[in-house]
């Protein structure tokens, strides 16, 4: 197994967050809300509560969530200021902004509207953190008894070739900006063995770690 390489933990840029912003993750995405729709079955789209949601990105993610949940409001917070301007403006063109509230402000010392929430997802953040243990004590400090937590990051490749395989399979026609980053995330990435060993270092080993693709971990469970 290759030794993982960080990356940096904001995508501050203004022309790598357009490029994330307005590339096409419906694969991915769509997995991520279908994979949550399996693990919570019995969360109905029509329930009436705010989801929190980790490093939203420019809201690919929430939007997806929104129109499978139509009845949720969402607390969608990030770092990086530019990457949630984009999301507003997706937001608006979704006529979603009356449901996604976005919040810029990072892990751990997150700035809030409410204290606890019943419901916290996340994607693709956890690779971008210098202290990985930093999105579990949040979690842990925020979620309701019994809450319900779902989250996806991308597994570190085992060596540069499957990195360049992954690439040349997934990113092959993306810009190169792009192709970049995803390289750098699969390399920044950590294993299952890894994210297990945060979670007992939390107290979380009660949450589930499965390889859902070949390049995704989802990390899930009720609190």
């Amino acid at each position: 197994m290759m030794d993982r390489i960080p990356e940096e933990e904001l995508m501050q840029g203004e022309a790598q967050a357009k490029a994330y912003a307005f590339a096409d993750f419906s694969k991915p995405h769509n997995l991520f809300v279908e994979t949550f729709l399996e693990k919570f079955p019995g969360i109905r789209p029509d329930f009436n509560d705010v989801v929190l949601d980790l490093g939203c990105g420019p809201c690919d993610i929430t939007r997806r969530f929104a129109q499978s949940y139509a009845g949720a409001g969402f607390h969608a917070i990030d770092g990086s200021a530019v990457m949630l301007k984009f999301g507003q403006e997706l937001n608006e063109k979704a006529g979603l902004t009356a449901r996604i509230k976005l919040i810029e402000t990072s892990l751990p010392d997150v700035n809030l509207p409410q204290e606890y929430y019943h419901t916290i997802i996340s994607n693709s953040l956890l690779h971008h953190l210098v202290d990985p243990l930093s999105l579990w004590e949040t979690i842990q400090k925020h979620a309701k008894p019994f809450a319900h937590i779902f989250v996806m990051d991308l597994t570190r490749s085992a060596d540069e070739q499957t990195v360049k395989f992954l690439s040349s399979v997934y990113a092959a026609n993306e810009p190169v900006i792009l192709k970049e980053d995803f390289e750098n995330s699969l390399r920044a990435s950590y294993t299952i063995k890894e994210v297990r060993k945060q979670l007992d270092e939390m107290n979380l080993g009660n949450l589930q770690v499965e390889e859902v693709s070949d390049r995704h971990m989802v990390i899930y469970g009720v609190l």
